[in-house]
This record gives structure tokens, C-alpha cells and sequence, in this order.
């Protein structure tokens, strides 16, 4: 390397560290201090080896890259500006402030380029390992001999907060078991954290530790070497697993009084420093200025085409010779494509099914012949489970079980929750696939902030959470969910379905896969559940709350989700016989039911009618639904090791005890002479 190249290679990488600085400084808030210690392997990376093309973001085969440590985003930001993606300087001059398209943390939606948002520190390892993943299955799905038109690598930048959260352990050790050949980690191992120096509660073997996975670890690569940095991307690419390059790097490179220390980490530097770095750096340009040799060399406008229409020629070739599978590839990278006709066959085989068989059934056991239906239909179909897929029933017949390294459309992801959410955002970001996984609701709290991220970045993920409430028995009250489906509720954006029999368990199928702007999680029974209607019922099941029983000069409305539909028809039947009659709604889905318009939801849930709601889980919730002068029948406090039918019992979860609280509503809205309209 000449000396002319590597000082243009130095003042490359100088430019990432003087927008970093300039734009934390001027938004007063931020983190210089990653983006100027990694901004030696980004010029590395992004201008010697990384397949883009700005000008098409989504390109199918481009690389994917990951910031994990996603504080870092002015890293990604200079990066996408100065490679020559949508994102002016302006944008960068207004990092972290209203509406720009620099968040805080990188969003993706928001900024042309950015592959996935992150920040929890340790899901952005965890869905690029879903990416590589995806990038496995799919090659192996469509290429073919002479033809690799699915051909790409994620590369992922971390740091010891990523390493330090236990998902990275969750994903990592899976994508050693994969062997992921193609996905490539680099480590900045610059032992700060924001408390100060990591040794104090970080003293790992990071290196050893993955090559426990089965990772290929390239050890104390220096992050500051140009040469250095060459020859490790260059090995890495050669690898037969996944990749760990481990560069040793100073927080903060260039500043004179901050590099190496915590005060790098988390804030501005001040002007006086920014003004000292820029003299130590030997970087003349004022802020948010480019020399234009930098510019120039920095562009992958033209690179970036190229490299694109060699594959547009490669995959033009494939198509000609490869039809039908060309056209299936473009079908599934669609982001906005319905359902195909089979698949939409196949749910509405599996509704009317339900509807002819008629039978008690659990509501797991009636998702799994949902599987059976939808799997042969719908090949871009992923599933899995935490472990648990004799319990989940995750898989289906004709299933093909992804173990080792091998490939497979079923995934045995073993006990690790939140790694199964975060590769399944992964798989889902990546494109080409629709991914679901399973596991006990109560273990939901495990993957929460993964659920919690799909929902952020609206993807079209499925969760199936079985053994629903204390319906489960004798496991006890470690394993009852009590607060978990309220607490699903309550992330924005999450549809979360409960439903009472097989049929609505297909409508809630139906309504998930075909839902394309956020994730929906399936709340399903151990225990069997009675057939509780009509096969007219379909599509108001899809409208998250319809009226299942509507007798005549009607006194009071029970509502009920999932097991407790059956619970409140049968105290219908009850009260029936005492001259009390009450409309029974089924609530499978609040969430949808209320996106509804008012006409609909007033009509399903009368207003002048007192409101009985009855689930087996936190009340909190359904007094929206009640008002003020209703009643909620449910569970606010932890459950016990029994028996269900002892346990609903025992919590007055019954036909009988529901009676009973509707006879006392009655009595009090009687004798109090309400009469409620709102």
C-alpha cells in the first residue's frame, strides 16, 4: 500500500469521525466516541469489499450491515451520506432532532439503508444471525448450478455492551451450530463501557467463548491498521463458519483529551476538543464539510450500479433458463404482496374444517391442523419453537427440521426465547421468508423486548404462545400466565389473539399472515375447548369482537376471550333459565376490534346494556370495555399447582360463579338506577 493510498484511506476515515463529532456536538446529545473508534474498519469494509448500490437500497442481494451497537448511528449515517445514499448533509446537521431521517438510534423505515433498527444492545447480532440465516436457506432454495443468484454476507459491528446482554450468547451459539459462513462480526474491543473500563465487570474470554460456538475468531487484529484490517476481511471471506474479528481499538480515536475513556462514550465533546481533534487529525474542512478528494473517493454511486447490474444480467440469465423460480424469488421480496391463491385455499380449508369437525379441541392442537393446511401451500413459511414444539405444536406434516447445520423450514431454536424473536425479526428484515415461533406464553417475558421490536419496525412476525392461562394445571404458578396477555396488549402495534374454538384459531391464523405492517402474537390453550358457533361467524371473528349469542329483550352483556367464551355462554345458559337474558361477545382481539369503526364496535358492545367481561388473566384491561359500572371476572394474583378444572374453581373462573356476578351487577346497576350511555 503506497503511502498516497493509505494517507486517502486515513482522511477516509477521518471524514466518519468528523461528522460524528460535528453532529453530536451540534445536536448536544449522542455518542462520538464508537463512531470514531470504528471508523478505521468501516472505511475498510465499506469501501474495499461491501456489495451496495445506493441507488437501490433494497436490492435483493446486496450485503446486509448491522450496527449493532446501534448508539453508534452516526457511524451508519456518515457512512450512508458519504457512499451516496438518500441522506444529505442537511439530514446529518439535524441528527437526533424531530422528524429527521438521523434518530438517535438507527430506525429502519426511516433511513434509506439502515437494514434494521437498533439499540437493545444484543438484537442487532441477533438479527443479522436471522439474515445469514435467511441468506442460507435461500441460496439453497434457489440457486442452482451455475446460477447463484442468492449470493451475499451480513456484516455486523458490536460491542462489549452487545456481548455483555445475554441474547448475544442466544444467537451466537445457534449460528455456530448453522455454521453461517457468511455472516461476519467485527468486535470493537476497546474495553469502555459507560461506567468506565469493562475489566471491572467484563473480564470474559470473548474469543475463546466463540470459538466454543464454533465460530472462526481472528484474535487482536490492531482496528487502527488499514493493512491489518485487509487481511482479516479477506480470511473472514475464506471462512467455513461464522466469523468473530476482534479489533483492538481506542473509544473516541483522534480526540487528544477524551480517546480511550468513558467520557468518549456518551456525549458531545465540547467545541474546544472537537477544535483539538481536528488539529490532531490533521482535518481542515469546517463542520459538516468534505474535501472533495474524500467525496470522491468516499462515492459507490457508480461502483455500487455496477455491481448491481452484474447481478441484474446474472439473475436475467436465471430467469431465462429458471422461470418459475425467478418468478417465485421476486414474488417473495415483495413487501407488499397478498397472500397467494393456495394459501388463501388453504385457510379457508382449514376455517371450514373447523367449522365440520365440530369438536372440542385445544386451541394449539387446532393451530397445528392450520400448519397441516397452510405448510404444503406456502413455501416461504418458517416456523419453529423454543423447545417446546411437542407442547407448541409448531410443526406440521411434511415438515422439514432444520438441526445442525443442514436446512430446513422448521427450526429447533432450543431454550432461547429472545434469540428466537430477535433471529425471527432478522429472517423477517431480510425478506423471502415469513417466519412464526413458539413457545409457553408465560416465557413470553423472555422475548418480550424482541415482540417489543417487531412491533417498532412493523414486521409481519407471528408469535404462537401456548398454555394460555392456569388452564395449564399442575406446572403451577410459575408457569400460569396471569398478566402476560395484558401485558402483550400493551406494546403498540401488536395484534394479540385469543381465540375460543378452532374456527376463530383459523380466522386469527388468516387474519396474522395476512397482516403486512406489524407482528401478531396467538395466545393458544393446553386444554381442549368446546365448538362455540356458527360457520357465519367468520368474518366478524376477523373484526376482533362479534356477538356470538344474542337472545331476545336482552338484560346484560358477558364478554369473553378464548377459553372463558365457553365459561360465559354457559352462564348465558344459566341465567337463561331464571328469565335473565344475556348477549354473549367474544373478544378474540382487542387490538383489532379497536381499529374498528364506532358503529361496529357500539353495536358488538352495547352501551346501554351493564357489561360482565370474563378472562383468566389481569382484569386491568376489559374495564374499558365494562365502564364504570360494570364488572371484570379474572386473575390478579399468581395461580397455584392444581388440576384446571380445581383451578377455575377456585378463582371463580365458572359458569356458575360468572352467573352470580352478573345476578349482582344486575341488582347494583338496578338498584343505583344507572343506566349507562358511554
Amino acid at each position: 500500500m503506497t503511502t498516497e493510498i493509505l494517507a486517502l484511506r486515513t482522511q477516509c476515515a477521518n471524514a466518519i469521525r468528523a461528522l460524528a463529532m460535528d453532529a453530536v456536538q451540534a445536536a448536544n446529545s449522542g455518542h462520538p466516541g464508537m463512531p470514531m473508534g470504528m471508523a478505521d474498519i468501516a472505511e475498510a469494509l465499506w469501501r474495499h469489499r461491501l456489495r451496495h448500490d445506493p441507488a437501490h437500497p433494497r436490492w435483493i442481494d446486496r450485503d446486509r450491515f448491522v450496527v449493532s451497537n446501534g448508539h453508534g448511528s452516526m457511524l451508519l449515517y456518515a457512512l450512508l451520506h458519504l457512499s451516496g445514499y438518500a441522506l444529505p448533509m442537511e439530514e446529518l446537521r439535524r441528527f437526533r432532532q424531530l422528524h429527521s431521517r438521523t434518530p438517535g438510534h438507527p430506525e429502519v423505515g426511516v433511513t434509506p439503508g439502515v437494514e434494521t433498527t437498533t439499540g437493545p444492545l444484543g438484537q442487532g447480532i441477533g438479527n443479522a444471525v436471522g439474515m445469514a440465516l435467511a441468506e442460507k436457506l435461500l441460496a439453497e432454495e434457489f440457486n442452482r448450478p451455475g446460477h447463484a443468484v442468492i449470493d451475499h454476507r451480513t456484516y455486523v459491528f458490536l460491542g462489549d455492551g452487545c456481548l455483555m446482554e445475554g441474547i448475544s450468547h442466544e444467537a451466537c451459539s445457534l449460528a455456530g451450530t448453522w455454521r453461517l459462513n457468511k455472516l461476519v462480526a467485527f468486535y470493537d474491543d476497546n474495553g469502555i463501557s459507560i461506567d468506565g473500563e469493562v475489566c471491572g465487570w467484563f473480564s470474559d474470554d470473548t474469543p475463546g467463548r466463540f470459538e466454543a460456538y464454533g465460530w472462526t475468531v481472528l484474535r487482536d487484529v490492531d482496528g487502527h491498521d488499514a493493512a491489518a484490517l485487509d487481511a482479516a476481511i479477506a480470511k473472514a471471506a475464506a471462512a467455513d463458519r461464522p466469523v468473530l474479528v476482534c479489533c483492538k481499538t481506542r473509544i473516541g480515536q483522534g480526540s487528544p483529551n477524551r480517546a480511550g475513556s468513558a467520557k468518549a462514550h456518551g456525549e458531545a465533546l465540547g467545541e474546544a476538543e472537537v477544535a483539538l481533534t481536528r488539529q490532531a487529525l490533521g482535518w481542515s474542512a469546517p463542520p459538516f464539510e468534505l474535501p472533495p478528494d474524500v467525496a470522491e473517493a468516499w462515492s459507490a454511486r457508480e461502483s455500487g450500479a455496477a455491481l448491481h447490474a452484474a447481478w441484474q444480467a446474472r439473475f436475467a440469465a436465471y430467469a431465462q433458463e429458471y422461470p418459475a423460480l425467478a418468478r417465485e424469488l421476486l414474488r417473495r421480496h415483495r413487501a407488499d404482496a397478498p397472500l397467494t391463491a393456495q394459501v388463501e385455499a388453504a385457510l379457508a380449508s382449514a376455517a371450514a374444517a373447523a367449522q365440520q369437525r365440530q369438536a372440542a379441541v385445544a386451541t394449539r392442537k387446532a393451530s397445528q391442523q392450520v400448519l397441516d393446511e397452510l405448510g404444503p401451500a406456502m413455501p416461504e413459511l418458517i416456523g419453529g419453537s423454543a423447545d417446546l414444539t411437542g407442547s407448541n405444536l409448531t410443526d406440521w406434516k411434511g415438515h422439514r427440521a432444520l438441526k445442525g447445520a443442514g436446512t430446513g423450514n422448521h427450526v429447533h431454536y432450543g431454550v432461547r426465547e429472545f434469540g428466537m424473536a430477535a433471529i425471527m425479526n432478522g429472517l423477517a428484515l431480510h425478506g423471502g421468508l415469513r417466519p412464526f415461533g413458539g413457545t409457553f406464553l408465560t416465557f413470553s417475558d423472555y422475548a418480550r423486548n424482541g415482540v417489543r421490536m417487531s412491533a417498532l419496525m412493523k414486521l409481519p412476525v407471528i408469535y404462537v404462545f401456548t398454555h394460555d392461562s392456569i388452564g395449564l394445571g399442575e406446572d403451577g404458578p410459575t408457569h400460569q400466565p396471569v398478566e402476560h396477555a395484558s401485558s402483550l396488549r400493551l406494546i403498540p402495534d401488536v395484534d394479540v389473539w385469543r381465540p375460543a374454538d378452532a374456527t376463530e384459531t383459523a380466522v386469527a391464523w388468516r387474519q396474522a399472515l395476512r397482516r403486512m405492517d406489524g407482528p401478531s402474537c396467538l395466545l393458544l390453550t393446553r386444554q381442549a375447548l368446546p365448538h362455540a358457533g356458527g360457520g357465519e361467524r367468520v368474518e366478524s371473528i376477523a373484526r376482533g369482537a362479534y356477538i356470538l349469542w344474542r337472545p331476545e329483550a336482552e338484560r346484560v352483556a358477558l364478554l369473553a376471550s378464548g377459553s372463558e367464551v365457553a365459561v360465559a355462554l354457559a352462564a348465558a345458559a344459566l341465567l337463561d333459565k331464571e328469565g335473565i337474558a344475556a348477549r354473549v361477545v367474544s373478544v378474540p382481539c382487542m387490538d383489532v376490534f379497536e381499529r374498528q369503526h364506532a358503529d361496529w364496535r357500539h353495536a358488538v358492545i352495547p352501551r346501554h346494556l351493564p357489561r360482565l367481561a370474563v378472562e383468566a388473566g389481569s382484569t386491568g384491561l376489559w374495564w374499558k370495555f365494562v365502564g364504570e359500572h360494570g364488572d371484570v371476572v379474572g386473575l390478579d394474583r399468581f395461580g397455584e399447582s392444581a388440576p384446571a378444572g380445581e383451578l377455575f374453581r377456585l378463582f371463580g373462573i365458572t359458569a356458575e360463579a360468572v352467573a352470580e356476578r352478573a345476578r349482582r351487577l344486575l341488582a347494583s346497576v338496578s338498584h343505583a338506577g344507572v343506566r349507562e350511555t358511554a
